[in-house]
């Protein structure tokens, strides 16, 4: 029962967050022909030093994140462990902590695997959305 926990948890992030990627390819579809061009002259640019979060894809993004740290007063399935309320932090502390758990720096089998499947701008837009809600 404890493996498949975070294996649910996990699936059902990875369906929230392949509705929002879908949802976000509709709304930003172009055409490809001047795409070339345009991918050059990125790939000469350097890269921003941070990404800039999106509350609104991170909203989505966040489905699984509020099952257990959106609850007041939920304990998850280690009955000493006290999942925190996430809403609210701030948003640095929000991207630092999502990239550790992703890197393993940070030590927790759940939050390990919900991080692995995020992305860089992931974790901005989460940390974005999280970041603004009480």
């Amino acid at each position: 029962m404890k493996r498949l926990l975070p294996i649910a948890a996990s699936f059902a992030l990875i369906l929230a967050a392949s509705a929002v990627t879908a949802q976000d390819a509709v709304a930003t579809k172009t055409d490809t022909s001047a795409a070339a061009p345009v991918a050059a002259t990125e790939a000469a640019m350097p890269a921003p030093a941070a990404l800039k979060g999106e509350a609104a894809r991170g909203k989505g993004l966040s489905y699984t994140c509020r099952g257990c740290h959106g609850v007041t007063g939920y304990k998850n399935a280690y009955p000493s462990y006290h999942v925190p309320k996430l809403g609210g932090q701030s948003e640095t502390y929000l991207n630092n902590a999502l990239k550790e758990y992703r890197e393993g720096k940070r030590k927790h089998p759940t939050m390990q695997a919900q991080a692995e499947s995020f992305s860089e701008q992931d974790i901005a837009d989460i940390a974005a959305y999280l970041s603004s809600i009480k």
